[in-house]
This record gives structure tokens, C-alpha cells and sequence, in this order.
């Protein structure tokens, strides 16, 4: 295989590039693009891809980036086609016999299906399938490429990918599960997948994975050693990248391997930004959404699909704001825009009867086209919020989001729980299960024998309900007849007066009411960055073997030592209306009057990243959450003014 020598996206000597982008400049140019070479240039292709790598390419890439590079149709591996014998095929397959098996059946015989074959590889090819192409002396001849393009993940967003393994909770901790093939399967692909994404950053990681904790007799169990099982699969992929030209010898950024385990409140707790009250309590595929829009012709609603990513510059702004400071600033965003506009002016002039002179209406005509596709973008997100604002009131969430935060921070116990299951009976089955299930986290004690099925009598959920409850402790990797008042990982250090799961941070500055939450992954992520990750809880695959070593390695890592932090005193957060807080300036961008963040918002956001030390990546076995994705997003400022590192 081979790398674009201009793609130097890493941070060992280049500069940064956003995630997605380096993804869909690879699959364009250096997989389609390298295709288009000699007698070739200007020919149409076929791409022909498997259900993986066609997601892959969705994920990146438009159908138009497609066909700007000379392919007039995309075909599925395994579907009937018609030969197309004066044209090229491009193929972008897994690495499977299945799928080499019908490459040759294409391209083999007296008459192919097509002229010739460009065949690009998602992740490494065993040599067996290698063996058995070249065995074929028909088809060789017909193969204008073969290559690996190690690009086996699905970019969701500029700082984050996943593997595309929904039920990989069950498959790696559910019952049963040890040495049978469907874990192995899951582990594998997971495996793989991952070690791509530092195949095309063209980045040699620190493995580091949260150790297994032992039990009283010493011994970890199956569950607790899945991190370490995957981080060794993931090492054992990046090695063989090693022989690949230009890549990386030593190591050149940091990768964390984690699990739920580490933070189960995370993925259950109501987050209050916009982004994750659209993924939450909007039905939403991805990052599409259909939403109703006012009709502009005063008829019935018109129904759109939209995309909330990162080409849109309202969502880019308002995406990690809390919901009622996004609420509030995009009624600002349009007030101020209609009142600016030169377009908007004249055309209310226009309605008001006023005289408008033939250059002014000239302005009008020409000023439209944008003029209504930015009250169209303003109006499509005043609609959404407006949704996500009238779900909370019809399921009361408030009052629910309270007493979750409070449960999370000390301030609130069995008592309160109870009188909220009594007096909200109405609250929809999914709400209660998130509540016990927090409040399970932070009592676990209060889910020994038969407390936990008086608790969901009393809130009227099933024994379905109650196997969520008991597989958190599956979960957590204990052992089923351990005492401990651990079933659940996240339980701190007992204190006289409460039980918490999380400590106010003094060094935040203030934000909305409903926004203390904070998850595991921030405090462990700047830890990392400082070099302070316990080596007994956190291992390393690849761990320097000696001191001058780690000394470089954390001179690359951050310029400057911070001094340790100072105890952080607890606080009780003071009740407070939902707009007496502010947002915290990290998730602020620079406002125009046009109703959009300002036009250089993205410029300055590349050139940020431009500025960043090493990166560092972080991998949730099981799914990260909303708010784990902002942390990210967060840290990668705050980090970053320190020149430290850049997070995925």
C-alpha cells in the first residue's frame, strides 16, 4: 500500500487536519484519485463496494465528491451486474474470502465483467487470500492495482469515529460469552477497525488500557481483562504498519483504551446541551432528523431532512450549549439578523408600502438566495430547540434532572428518590429505570436482596427492567457473590454525612442550572495529559523500557509541568432558575450579525488544530455518550492553549 506523501495530517513533524477530513481526502484522492493515471484520466469508472465499505464511504464522503473523481456508478459486491467490459472497476472490499472469492468470478474467464480492476483493501490482507488472487492467471493481468488502504472506521464527527458494533455489550460482557466465537469475532473486528484510524493519521500510539482489577483472592475476571484483550489485538495490528513507508518508528501519541465500566452514570444521566437533547429526545438516525417546518406559503408544514454536523456553522456554535442558552441565543441570532439585514429591511419596506427604487429592488433579487437560506438555517434550528423544549415540559425532566444531579453529587438520597417515584407516577417507565439506575450506581448497598425489587414495585417497572439494573453489575466485572457495596464501579470512598459519584469542580466557571455533570472521561484525560495516570490502573502495551525514554516521551507530551491541582472543597449548588447560569467561554464562538457564527470560525478552528501538540485518542468499548464527546471537544481547547495535546 501507499500513503499521499502530501498527507501529513499527523503530529510528529506535520500539520493537523480534521478527522473526517483526512478520511475523505483518502478515500478521494489517494484510493479514486490514484486510479485516474495515464490513457485513464478522463474514463468513467464503476466503484463497487461491500455493505461495510460502503459505510465507510458514507460516512466521508458525498455522492458528488464520488463523482467528481470519474465514477459514474456505484454497484454492490453482491448483487447482480451487468458487464460493463469497456470500463474500468474500482473495488473497495474487505479483505474476506467471501468477497476476494467474487472479485475473481468478475474478473476471471474470457469475458470479465470489466476492462480492468483497481482493488483497494478496508484493513490487511491475509496471505492466504493474496496467494489464492495470484493463483488466478486470468485475473492477474487485469489488476491496475492492489492495495491496502487500512481504512476499516466510520468518522461521525471531526474529533470522533466508532467501530459500528452496537450490541458489542453483549457480545464481550454478556453471560456465556468467554471463548465463544461471537466474542471473538467482536474482538477482532474491533481490533482492526481501530488500528486503521492510526493507520491513515499515520500515528504509532502509547497503548494504554485500564487494567484488571483483582478480587479477593487475587485473580481478575474474564470481564475485567477486555480492555487489556483489545489493546493487545489493536498493538498487534499497528506492528505490522510498521514496514509501510514513512510511518512512524517510536511512538508519537497516546492512546486509551477503556470501558463502561469506568463510568455507568454517563450514558443514563439526561445531559442537557443542545447535541445531546436532539440524540436523546429527538427520533433521530445518525445525524439525520426530519423535521416540520413552517410552510412558506402558509399551508400545511413542510417536512425536511436535515443533517446536524459539522458543515453547519448555527450547529458547530450551539452544539455543546445548554439547551436553554441555545434556546435563548438563537432568538438573538434572528432578531438581530432581520434587524441588520440590508435585505430584510427592503423587502419589510416593500410590505409597509414605502417606494423602492429600481436599484434597491435589484439589491433585494440579488441579496434572496442567501438572505432565505440563512433564515432558513436559523428558522430549522428555532423549530428543533422549540421541540426539545416542549419535550421537557410534557415529560417534566427538570424536576427528573434535578434529582439525578443531586444523586450524582451528594445532595440528594433514598428519601428523595422514593418521594419522586410517589408523587411522579406519570413519569414514562424509560425516565424511572435512568433514575434507579443512577441511583444504583451511587447506593449500591440499597440493591442487595430483595430492597431493588421493592424499589421498581414501587415504580411500576417490569423484571425486564430489573435485569437492566442487575447487568450493570456484569458490567462493572465483579464477581456475582462478592460483598462488596460494589457491584456498580462508580461507587466512591463511603462519607459520614452522603454518598457521591462525582465532586464539584471549583476551577469551572459557571454555567446553567443542570449543567455540573461532568464524566469520568474528563478527569482521566487530564491525567493522561499531565503524565499522572496510575500505571497499576492504567497499563501499557508498549511501555518505555527505560527512564530517558519516558522522560522524552513526556517533554513531547507538554511543554510545561502543571503543579498539582489543590483539593477541590465540595459546594452544594444553590437552586437557581435555568437562566441564571452562563455558558463557559470553551463552548463560545465568535457571532456575526448575519445569524451565523463568523465566517472564520472554521478558519480559525484549522488553525488552532494546526497548533496542537500530540494527539491523544480514547477508546470506550461499549459506546461513548454526548457528553463524553464534548469533553473531548473541551479538553482539546483547554489543552491545547497549553500546547499539550489533541483529542478523538
Amino acid at each position: 500500500m501507499s500513503f499521499s506523501d502530501s498527507e501529513s495530517s499527523s503530529s510528529h513533524g506535520g500539520e493537523y487536519k480534521f478527522f473526517r477530513q483526512v478520511t475523505r481526502d483518502r478515500l478521494l484522492f489517494e484510493m479514486l484519485g490514484s486510479t485516474r493515471t495515464g490513457d485513464s484520466k478522463s474514463t468513467w469508472k464503476v466503484l463497487i463496494m461491500d455493505k461495510v465499505t460502503v459505510k465507510v464511504m458514507s460516512h466521508s464522503c458525498k455522492m458528488s465528491d464520488i463523482t467528481d473523481q470519474g465514477i459514474s456508478l456505484v454497484e454492490d459486491l453482491f448483487r447482480r451486474r451487468e458487464p460493463m467490459t469497456s470500463m474500468d472497476a474500482i473495488y473497495f472490499i474487505q479483505p474476506s474470502k467471501e468477497n476476494v472469492v467474487m472479485f475473481l468470478s468478475d474478473m476471471s474467464g474470457r469475458e470479465p465483467l470489466y476492462k480492468k480492476a483497481y482493488v483497494f483493501f478496508s484493513s490487511s490482507v491475509p496471505k492466504e487470500l493474496v496467494n489464492h488472487i495470484k493463483c488466478d492467471t486470468s485475473v492477474l493481468p487485469r489488476i491496475g492495482a492492489l492495495r491496502e488502504m487500512n481504512l476499516e472506521y466510520f468518522p461521525i464527527d471531526n474529533q470522533a469515529f466508532i467501530t459500528d458494533h452496537e450490541g458489542a455489550l453483549g457480545e464481550l460482557y454478556g453471560k456465556n460469552v468467554e471463548n465463544s466465537r461471537r466474542f471473538d469475532a467482536c474482538m477482532n473486528t474491533m481490533a482492526t477497525r481501530i488500528a486503521t484510524v492510526f493507520a491513515s493519521l499515520n500515528e504509532l500510539p502509547f497503548v494504554r488500557y485500564r487494567a484488571a482489577k483483582a478480587t479477593d483472592d487475587s485473580t481478575a475476571t474474564f470481564r475485567d481483562s477486555i480492555p487489556a484483550k483489545l489493546a493487545a489485538g489493536v498493538w498487534n495490528n499497528i506492528l505490522k504498519y510498521k514496514c509501510i513507508p514513512n510511518f512512524p518508528q517510536t511512538e508519537t501519541c497516546e492512546l486509551l483504551i477503556l470501558d463502561r465500566s469506568i463510568d455507568q452514570i454517563a450514558p443514563v444521566i439526561h445531559e442537557w446541551t443542545y447535541d445531546a437533547m436532539c440524540h436523546d429526545l429527538l427520533e433521530m438516525d445518525g445525524n439525520k432528523y426530519a423535521v416540520e417546518l413552517p410552510s412558506k406559503t402558509s399551508g400545511n408544514p413542510e417536512k425536511k431532512e436535515v443533517l446536524l454536523e459539522d458543515q453547519d456553522l448555527v450547529w458547530l456554535e450551539l452544539r455543546h450549549a445548554h439547551i436553554a442558552d441555545a434556546s435563548e441565543r438563537l432568538h438573538d441570532k434572528m432578531t438581530t439578523f432581520v434587524s441588520k439585514n440590508k435585505a430584510a429591511q427592503m423587502q419589510q419596506s416593500a410590505r409597509d408600502g414605502s417606494e423602492i427604487s429600481t436599484r434597491d429592488l435589484q439589491k433585494i433579487v440579488q441579496a434572496l438566495p442567501k438572505y432565505n437560506e440563512q433564515v432558513e438555517k436559523l428558522t430549522l434550528h428555532i423549530e428543533i430547540a422549540g421541540k426539545i423544549n416542549s419535550v421537557i415540559r410534557d415529560l417534566g425532566l427538570r424536576d427528573l434532572g434535578q434529582l439525578e444531579q443531586d444523586l450524582v453529587f451528594g445532595d440528594a438520597g433514598a428519601k428523595d428518590v422514593i418521594s419522586y417515584l410517589r408523587t411522579k407516577q406519570d413519569a414514562s417507565p424509560e425516565n424511572k429505570l435512568r433514575l434507579l439506575m443512577i441511583y444504583a450506581c451511587v447506593y449500591p448497598e440499597k440493591f442487595e436482596g430483595d430492597k431493588a425489587s421493592k424499589l421498581m414495585q414501587l415504580a411500576r417497572l417490569s423484571n425486564e427492567d430489573m435485569k437492566v439494573v442487575n447487568n450493570m453489575k456484569l458490567l462493572g466485572g465483579s464477581s456475582e457473590t462478592k460483598k462488596t457495596p460494589g457491584g456498580f464501579s462508580l461507587k466512591f470512598d463511603n462519607q459520614k454525612t452522603k454518598q457521591a459519584a462525582r465532586k464539584d469542580r471549583a476551577d469551572e466557571e459557571e454555567t446553567w442550572q443542570l449543567f455540573r455533570f461532568y464524566p469520568v472521561l474528563e478527569e482521566l484525560l487530564e491525567k493522561l495529559s499531565k503524565c499522572e495516570l496510575p500505571k497499576n490502573e492504567y497499563s501499557c502495551m508498549n511501555d518505555p523500557s527505560s527512564t530517558d525514554q519516558e522522560t522524552t516521551r513526556r517533554g513531547s507530551v507538554r511543554k510545561s509541568h502543571a503543579s498539582p491541582a489543590p483539593a477541590i472543597p465540595e459546594r452544594k449548588a444553590p437552586a437557581q432558575s435555568m437562566r441564571s447560569r452562563r455558558t463557559t467561554t470553551w463552548a463560545r464562538t465568535s457571532n456575526s450579525d448575519d445569524g451565523y457564527s463568523s465566517d472564520s470560525v472554521l478558519k480559525s478552528a484549522s488553525k488552532e488544530f494546526k497548533k496542537m501538540g500530540q494527539r491523544i485518542f480514547v477508546f470506550i468499548i461499549g459506546g461513548a455518550t454526548r457528553s463524553e464527546l464534548r469533553a473531548c471537544h473541551k479538553l482539546t481547547t483547554k489543552l491545547g492553549e497549553r500546547n499539550c495535546s489533541r483529542l478523538f
